[in-house]
């Protein structure tokens, strides 16, 4: 049997693979707790719901444009006019398989072989793969202050002439960062001094704490939408909760979405009607359900750092918004993947790796669960790693003891 070199070369994903590990473990009847989860714990909104159930009661479930539905479409116009300041047409739209889908027709649509993509640590473990996937080189630029804001004078000195696009996401999945309105104004007038593509993944932008907010990107663009390399990627996956209905969106100029377009036709052909139904409810419905969300993640946040705090040799940075946090336990281990695996081990606690996220030392760890899953997991984690800890500790209904140093 021959596998092709380039799927040879594709890691695992390790958020997907810790989530079928805390699966069967669960299935096993384990307490575990699953601090790696990407997933808030809100329920879909009833709007979402209804739309996708009166389009299935119809029973006329069939093909839609590549593109997507025009409903859709046009919500997804309304909400980057509402919530960008940005004025678009239906040629600068289009729907996708999930945010994560659209980022993969986006490297596609822009990549010949070799071209480089400025990508900045810590990042989403997805983009250098999908960058390799499409025959490109990832270029990690990260931070030499140990915080997790860009500096552009390490960017500038990245670029070479390979350089293709630069790849940006805040509120940033894993450390939670959201970067300041004066970096974002810098690497829109870099990227189009440069004629570089800016690829904005917007993912959690309305998941913003502290009064603060993720400032548009449009702000700062001189070029009109036709002339503009800026291409904007959401979804409904992390703000309505939606992560089951894979639906995601591009805002781009009309060539690219052209482009992306024929792409997408021969790579599966177009979104389901019925989950893109869903999606144009959500969007156009009662939008209570984000704000209650970001405040529960707020108040879960605010948890999670307060006991991290309490944690002899973590550091951490609060979040600014999304569910994550990316604490430092090199105090404990230089090797976070090793760590993670004695933490599910021991603790029977999921992280993440920082590895994976281009943070070596660190591990992320989700608060979108509940405020017991939050306390507890840190109080296991402390356990197993804090010599300071009590060497017995209740874990389900058994007695687990550090025996290990």
């Amino acid at each position: 049997m021959t596998i092709s070199k380039l799927a040879r070369e594709i890691k695992e994903s390790p958020t997907l693979k810790m989530n079928e590990q805390a699966g069967k473990l669960r299935d096993r009847g384990e307490p575990v707790i699953h601090l790696g989860a990407g997933e808030p714990k809100s329920k879909v909104p009833l709007d979402a719901i209804l739309s996708a159930a009166s389009k299935l009661t119809t029973a006329d479930i069939r093909y839609t444009p590549t593109e997507g539905i025009p409903s859709l479409i046009k919500a997804v116009i309304r909400y980057t006019e509402d919530f960008y300041g940005k004025a678009v047409g239906p040629k600068n739209v289009m729907i996708s398989n999930g945010a994560k889908h659209a980022i993969y027709n986006i490297m596609v649509t822009l990549l010949d072989p070799q071209d480089e993509v400025i990508i900045l640590a810590p990042y989403w473990v997805s983009y250098p793969e999908i960058v390799k996937m499409c025959y490109g080189i990832p270029v990690i630029v990260t931070p030499e202050d140990g915080r997790f804001i860009p500096n552009m004078q390490d960017i500038t000195e990245a670029v070479s002439s390979y350089t293709k696009a630069i790849i940006v996401n805040s509120p940033n999945n894993p450390s939670g960062a959201v970067y300041p309105p004066e970096f974002i104004a810098q690497i829109v007038e870099f990227c189009e001094k440069k004629g570089l593509y800016l690829i904005m993944d917007d993912i959690y932008h309305k998941l913003v704490f502290d009064k603060k907010s993720a400032v548009s990107c449009y702000k700062y663009a001189r070029a009109d939408t036709e002339n503009s390399k800026l291409i904007v990627v959401n979804g409904v996956s992390k703000m309505y909760a939606m992560t089951g209905f894979r639906i995601g969106w591009t805002v781009a100029n009309e060539k690219i979405i052209a482009a992306m377009i024929n792409v997408q036709a021969q790579n599966m052909s177009c979104p389901s009607v019925v989950l893109q139904e869903a999606a144009a409810g959500a969007l156009m419905g009662v939008q209570s359900g984000v704000e209650a969300l970001r405040l529960t993640l707020e108040n879960n946040r605010n948890v999670m750092v307060n006991e991290l705090r309490a944690f002899t040799g973590v550091k951490i940075i609060p979040p600014d918004g999304t569910f994550y946090s990316l604490p430092d336990f090199r105090a404990y281990s230089k090797d976070s993947v090793a760590l993670s695996k004695m933490l599910l081990e021991k603790a029977l606690v999921v992280t993440v790796p920082g590895k994976e996220f281009g943070m070596e030392g660190h591990l992320r760890l989700s608060y979108c669960g509940s405020m017991k899953e939050i306390t507890e997991g840190i109080a296991r984690i402390k356990w197993a790693l804090d010599p300071e800890s009590t060497n017995e500790i209740f874990i389900g209904d058994r007695k687990y003891r550090r025996d290990w140093k």
